[in-house]
């Protein structure tokens, strides 16, 4: 069938072969459109899959725009949830959405999230962005489909990199075991992935053998062809006795020259030029009305910037970063330390790096791109954090030190049990890194954005945890947890470039925090703090005392900078670049000397602040002082997609929102 009126049983709107492939080239321009509009996302693998999301929802799957949640409804699921500009497009050819609101993917508080969310947009399925998952759940609704004797299709939609997932096998097991015929998995091979050709990085092939042996229909088609992808699409929905699996041969980048077959293109966007090339190669240049579309955007985002300017609190001036003709800071992603440490130490022939597909983003990459005699040190596992994770435990064991890195929500998150039983259990010396931790990376959101990493890994016994400030303090905090820490260890960092506030002879000691001072206001915001170690710090009465961590220090360091010129208010800010162990002594003593502790993170409230209320209220000290205590952070909800320094305004962990709750405590 095809778009379905539900209450009457009648097709709303039939397409042709020839009219499904026209679709699916103004798709793809809209594609283009809306990721130049975004300025980040996934060009290669939303052209890879776009013929098949063209004839999925335009004609085999049996769906009402007007009722998108009708029981009777086919369900798709997006497993791969990074191709996610490529479902709004299907739901918006379809009727679900207006097609030109899909040029808002991206931005903050939009429906077109980076990976979606089910919860934003009618016809979305389950949210998704963790790879790997989607197959499970396909079978959890196939198998309830099952139990109520309902007669809807599932589908589920999955890149060729994913199958090194590990769960996408044990779905492969449940849905082949149970015969699961409502059940149709996509496989969109285009065969690249973001560190290179799947065979290269971890090889999946034979694939087709692999789902027969799991006891699977394979139909093997050119995802191009469309009448090939519509008859593979009735065949798997007329299949019986098992589950049916298509894998789809396509091309990344799909449609456009200098984008197919290139790696490069998996998580980029084009420049405007590059969407008017690519437009004019897609005969939709005049088609097309880009302009008007990226001017739709642009009215959108400035509401966004008007209601996140009225959110933030109001002081006599604008304090918000190189916005005054003082206090400039320099900005650099705190991940280039953590690359810039592997590449200075790593001919230490102990050390291997374990690869799990994001190799160059978080800068694991820079230990070997030079140094091509320490290549066989460099271990690429793919998307499979949680092998890779074990392997780490293996590695070490037998005496060499593994680092290991993925987004901070993965590599502390999905892998966990690994983490928790494999690596620290057995005391094993593993250096993990938790990249782009917190909302830095921005307009992926919730699925990628590590808001529960600090509470995830600082519960697990043993654990050494650090959070350093900036990309100075990151390189310092790599090499010591490197060779100085033995055991389990887990550095955690973001991906945006962030204020840099140290320098090569700032202190640096593992397990003491930093006191830094504002001591008068300069041209150079670093140069208008002094920083010394908490243990040589001499109390200078001051009013407050903020205790912060990651990129949330220079935060702390602006707000003194605001409550000393507003208010006159003297702030004692601790850089807590060691989260386990923590410094209680620096805590408490900043508790009896100041009376007034705010903490700051980037992360669900708690995970540092609460560590500190623990450490106040246990020491002697305390327990006959008046403290006032309060706590910046994440309040108990999940991310959203926006540029980084939006999501700083918007989660209310910027400097403005530091101050005004140091300010209330004050009185």
């Amino acid at each position: 069938m095809a778009i379905t009126d539900s209450t009457t049983g009648k097709i709303r709107q039939k397409y042709s072969v020839a009219e499904l492939e026209e679709a699916a080239r103004l798709m793809r321009g809209y594609n283009l459109v809306a990721l130049c509009a975004a300025g980040s996302g996934h060009s290669g693998g939303t052209m890879s899959i776009m013929d098949i999301t063209a004839a999925l929802y335009l004609h085999n799957a049996n769906l009402d725009p007007q009722s998108a949640n009708w029981d009777g409804r086919d369900r798709i699921i997006w497993s791969t949830g990074h191709k996610a500009p490529s479902l709004y497009l299907g739901l918006a050819m379809a009727g679900f959405c207006e097609l030109d609101d899909v040029v808002r993917l991206r931005r903050l508080w939009s429906p077109f999230q980076g990976h979606p969310h089910w919860h934003k947009l009618p016809g979305v399925e389950v949210s998704s962005g963790s790879l790997g998952q989607g197959l499970s759940i396909a079978v959890g609704m196939a198998l309830a489909a099952r139990l109520d004797g309902k007669k809807h299709h599932v589908f589920s939609i999955h890149g060729d990199g994913e199958q090194q997932e590990g769960q996408i096998w044990e779905a492969a097991m449940e849905a082949g075991h149970f015969q699961l015929d409502n059940l149709t998995a996509i496989i969109d091979i285009n065969r690249l992935q973001i560190d290179g050709w799947v065979k290269d990085v971890m090889d999946i092939d034979p694939l087709a053998d692999r789902y027969r042996a799991f006891g699977w229909h394979v139909v093997e088609i050119d995802g191009h062809d469309m009448a090939q992808v519509v008859k593979a699409l009735d065949e798997a929905k007329t299949h019986q006795g098992s589950p049916t699996a298509i894998l789809a041969n396509t091309v990344k980048g799909k449609g456009i020259s200098f984008m197919e077959n290139v790696a490069g293109w998996h998580g980029k966007s084009p420049n405007k030029d590059q969407m008017i090339q690519g437009l004019e190669e897609l005969g939709l240049k005049d088609k097309i009305p880009w302009q008007q579309l990226l001017d739709r955007v642009d009215k959108y985002q400035a509401w966004v910037d008007k209601e996140l300017d009225q959110k933030q609190p109001k002081f006599s001036k604008n304090y918000w970063w190189n916005q005054q003709d003082v206090m400039k800071a320099k900005m650099d992603p705190t991940r280039m330390g953590f690359g810039r440490a592997l590449k200075k130490l790593g001919d230490d022939e102990r050390i291997v790096c374990i690869g799990m597909d994001i190799s160059g983003s978080i800068t694991i990459s820079q230990f070997y791109e030079d140094h091509p005699e320490r290549q066989p040190r460099w271990i690429s596992v793919g998307i499979a954090e949680q092998s890779g994770t074990a392997m780490a435990a293996g590695l070490a064991r037998e005496g060499k030190i593994p680092v290991l890195g993925n987004y901070a929500v993965f590599s502390s998150g999905r892998n966990l049990d690994q983490v928790r039983t494999s690596v620290a259990y057995g005391d094993f010396n593993v250096l993990i890194a938790g990249a782009h931790g917190g909302v830095s990376v921005g307009p992926d959101g919730a699925t990628h954005q590590a808001l529960e990493d600090i509470f995830n890994m600082v519960g697990i016994p043993g654990m050494h945890i650090s959070v350093p400030a900036d990309s100075v303090e990151t390189e310092k905090a790599t090499a010591h947890l490197l060779f100085q820490v033995q055991g389990p260890k887990y550095i955690r960092f973001a991906r945006e470039a962030t204020p840099v506030i140290s320098t090569e002879a700032t202190p640096f000691k593992y397990g003491e925090a930093n006191v830094i001072r504002l001591r008068s206001v300069k041209e150079s915001f670093l140069d208008s703090f002094e920083t010394v170690l908490a243990s040589q710090y001499t109390n200078e009465n001051e009013n407050l005392t903020i205790i912060a961590c990651g990129p949330e220090v220079p935060e702390a360091m602006r707000a003194a900078w605001i409550l000393k010129t507003e208010y006159g208010l003297e702030t004692r800010v601790i850089n807590m670049h060691t989260i386990k162990p923590l410094d209680r002594e620096a805590v408490v003593r900043a508790a009896v000397e100041t009376g007034v502790i705010v903490t700051a993170e980037e992360h669900q409230v708690g995970g540092l602040g609460n560590l500190v209320a623990s450490a106040v209220l246990q020491d002697k000290r305390t327990h006959c002082k008046c403290l006032r205590f309060g706590m910046i952070g994440v309040l108990d909800r999940f991310g959203e997609s926006g540029a980084p320094w939006e999501l700083i305004k918007e989660f209310e962990l910027s400097a403005e929102h530091i101050a005004r709750k140091a300010k209330e405590l004050v009185g």
